[in-house]
């Protein structure tokens, strides 16, 4: 398990609070992707207001744009659970299950709704080809369960989740969504998150491509993105809350790269907060980044010391969030909070399928 070491800080859960009116929470993602707005935090301070696909303006050609090529899974699935044998009870028992990390092959935890109605060894049923046991409970009420499926007709339970599952989309998205690759970057490649690493929303195919051409370098690392990223900070002080652990993945030719181009004076241009944890939970303290496969619990908030990244593509995040401070961490508490205001002056759109920014 990778964590950080972090001095003691004073800051407070509230000193990461701002207003936001509910009309600026992005409901549908930008079409196309590259059309959203971008905020550009300059090196010296300078706020600048552009479009996505003016970030190639940024980019220098020895610059590494780092990808988390994570995919989302149709994480969440209904079911009923199973009394005694096949027998079935009434309409309310009904399950809601949404899956958050894969423990070992078939097992995974999970959270069920309502869970109070499940105990070890209960079971649910989804359909035909599906159902679950659950074996275990784990921190904040949630389930390990052992699915089983018809192996003649699927290879894996995430085919299994094409079939029956829906996107896990956050509550905070209430329309519906009619194309769930909206929800997946046009690179996610590794089935295994619960939510999209969603800074790489705004690539497109040909916005990369011009990127490639200019001499930057693409290259990926992994986080299968949980829930708990995104839970809110119930602590007053924030060195009080813990994180939930998420796996990472770095290859050793994704390590050789980003170490041999760093080497020779490139910036390491983080996408999203996902591979940013990543690139600094495989790094050692001198920067170079190991090639790693681990679950990680890393926090980062200001007083935390970047040893990798440089610079950080990243939408905007919820009020009081790890993720807020994270960005913090990088740029400073009061200049993020100030960009946040602007941001909100100029009726940016926010979360998930909202705008993004650049902090270089």
């Amino acid at each position: 398990m990778i964590k950080n070491d972090l001095p003691n800080t004073s800051l407070k859960t509230s000193d990461f609070y701002y207003d936001l009116p509910n009309e600026l929470i992005a409901q549908t993602p930008a079409t196309p992707r590259d059309s959203s707005r971008l905020l550009v935090i300059k090196k010296n301070g300078d706020i600048e207001h552009k479009h996505f696909y003016d970030i190639i303006d940024y980019l220098k050609p020895d610059d590494t744009l780092v990808i988390n090529d994570s995919r989302v899974i149709p994480a969440r699935i209904y079911g009923e659970k199973v009394r005694d044998v096949g027998n079935y009870v009434s309409a309310p028992s009904k399950i809601e299950t949404l899956l958050l990390k894969q423990i070992k092959n078939n097992e995974w935890e999970v959270l069920l709704r309502p869970a109070k109605k499940i105990k070890i060894g209960g079971k649910i049923k989804y359909d035909a080809t599906l159902t679950a046991t659950v074996i275990d409970t784990v921190e904040d009420g949630n389930r390990i369960v052992k699915f089983e499926y018809d192996q003649s007709q699927f290879s894996t339970i995430f085919e299994v989740l094409e079939k029956i599952g829906s996107m896990p989309l956050p509550p905070y998205i209430t329309e519906k969504l009619t194309d769930n690759e909206r929800y997946q970057t046009v690179y996610a490649r590794e089935n295994g998150s619960a939510a999209a690493p969603t800074a790489g929303l705004h690539f497109t195919p040909e916005l990369l491509e011009k990127i490639k051409a200019k001499g930057v370098a693409i290259v990926p690392v992994m986080l299968h993105v949980g829930l708990g990223t995104f839970r809110p900070v119930k602590a007053e002080n924030i060195t009080d809350h813990i994180m939930h652990s998420e796996y990472i993945l770095v290859s050793e030719e994704s390590a050789k790269t980003i170490n041999e181009r760093k080497a020779k004076g490139g910036r390491i241009v983080a996408v999203g907060t996902t591979s940013c944890r990543t690139l600094e939970s495989a790094s050692d303290e001198n920067g170079k980044i190991m090639p790693t496969s681990d679950n990680t619990g890393i926090f980062i908030y200001p007083g935390y010391k970047f040893k990798a990244v440089d610079t950080l593509i990243t939408n905007f995040h919820l009020p009081e969030s790890t993720l807020l401070m994270l960005v913090s961490a990088l740029r400073g508490r009061d200049k993020i909070m100030e960009a946040y205001k602007i941001a909100v002056e100029e009726k940016y759109r926010f979360f998930s399928f909202g705008d993004a920014m650049l902090i270089e």
